[in-house]
């Protein structure tokens, strides 16, 4: 793994510091701007307005490191990472202090950094399989492969085929892969959970609204035996599979 060093006590001051989550001062549209979420039975990471912040199972207590402009996160294992392209690097959020040379950083997924460009690397920073165009979001499915965001179109990136529908705005996981969608969802056992903005739902295998409670926009995954979801706010809810507040 290449290490910046040299420089990492100055670049990753305060990286450990914890903090509530907050928003900051980045403008709406920016590379920054948007909320972005990782999940894995470690824990919840999400990036909105630059700021980043990691809350682990079971506590979920949000831990927010002093790190500029980042613009995605995701998870490697148990270890929660984080894109700076100010930086040209990957920094770790919590636990020990790394940070591994990538370039400019546009989006990362569970195995890939991708860059501006398309290009990509994996976190030891070794050249991997890339796309053409700048990716809007990256995220391995539940069958292993790699899938980004391009133009609003789901595409496969060990073949560059293009899954079905456009206009996407996000990637849901799948168990057999992925899904493009304009709502985050999750499939389990028990159902489809999905978030509409206003409302958690849970649905059947028919796609019968089966429960629901109230709830904001955010992003929604799966932590362990919970669903997750983390609002814009930084605000961290965890629910059971029927939906009842943990």
């Amino acid at each position: 793994m290449r290490l910046l060093s040299a420089a990492l006590p100055v670049l990753l001051s305060g990286v450990l510091g914890a903090c509530a989550p907050a928003v900051t001062g980045a403008a709406p549209g920016s590379p920054a701007g948007s909320l972005r979420a990782a999940f894995s039975d470690a824990g919840v990471a999400w990036t909105v307005g630059g700021r980043a912040c990691v809350a682990r199972a079971p506590s979920f207590q949000a831990s927010c490191p002093s790190l500029p402009g980042v613009v995605d996160v995701a998870w490697l294992g148990a270890q929660a990472w984080a894109g700076v392209p100010s930086l040209g690097a990957v920094v770790t959020l919590d636990g020990a202090a790394r940070s591994v040379s990538v370039g400019r950083v546009a989006v990362m997924s569970g195995t890939r950094v991708y860059r501006e460009n398309g290009s990509a690397v994996d976190y030891a920073g070794v050249a991997a399989a890339g796309v053409l165009g700048q990716p809007s979001a990256a995220l391995t499915g539940g069958d292993g492969q790699e899938y980004v965001l391009l133009d609003g179109r789901a595409m496969r990136v060990s073949d560059a085929s293009v899954l079905p529908g456009a206009e996407f705005t996000l990637l849901n996981l799948r168990p057999d892969g992925v899904a493009g969608g304009t709502q985050p969802e999750v499939v389990t056992a028990t159902g489809t959970y999905r978030l509409t903005g206003t409302q958690l739902e849970r649905l059947d295998a028919a796609g019968v609204v089966r429960a629901r409670v109230p709830h904001g926009p955010g992003r929604l995954g799966v932590v362990g035996a919970w669903l997750v979801t983390v609002a814009p706010s930084g605000e961290v809810r965890t629910f059971g599979p029927d939906l009842a507040a943990r």
